[in-house]
């Protein structure tokens, strides 16, 4: 058996933090679900689901998005990234908080084809870093480290849904998934 790459023992390290701290009741688990975690669930990393993009500026408008408990959370649409993913062409907005002029992380909130089949139906999230330099700012949008919001796991939180515009047609093989029988 070949060693992970640096990349992948870093992802597999960090999962087994969150596992961790799910096991630990700081977590959205609780409960007889708490009693029996044994961890969460992940597709294999895979480093062709990994992109660096450069980011389109955005328009700036503010976005009210709806959440998983009715409420509303407020984004600012600070740019876009264009790339390839499965071989088709697709897009995402990328969202920052209202007054972070210079934002160190920009929110993907996303859906894709396996969306209440494989993943969270109500989508997962990406936390990207904000790469700046010379030719412009980039992202690198790694979808072995999309995960689920807190409401995948359990009632009372209030996460925000991904905007329509963040629906990809692809099947996004990465990143936390749900328990093989909650399929």
């Amino acid at each position: 058996m070949t060693a992970p790459s640096p990349d992948d023992a870093r992802l597999l390290q960090d999962r087994a933090l969150k596992d961790r701290h799910f096991a630990s009741g700081r977590g959205p688990i609780t409960g007889e679900r708490l009693r029996q975690f044994s961890g969460l669930h992940y597709f294999p990393p895979d480093p062709a689901l990994k992109v660096e993009v450069p980011v389109e500026p955005g328009s700036g408008e503010t976005l009210e998005v709806q959440t998983t408990s009715g409420d509303v959370q407020t984004y600012v649409r600070y740019g876009q990234a264009r790339f390839s993913l499965n071989g088709q062409q697709v897009q995402l907005a990328l969202f920052a908080r209202p007054g972070d002029e210079a934002p160190a992380q920009l929110f993907v909130p996303f859906r894709d084809a396996t969306s209440g089949r494989l993943t969270y139906g109500a989508g997962r999230y990406l936390d990207v870093p904000l790469q700046r330099g010379p030719a412009g700012e980039r992202v690198t949008l790694d979808f072995n480290r999309a995960y689920h919001p807190y409401c995948a796991y359990a009632d009372g939180w209030s996460c925000p849904l991904p905007p329509p515009e963040n629906t990809l047609p692809v099947a996004v093989l990465a990143g936390e998934r749900l328990e093989p029988d909650r399929g």
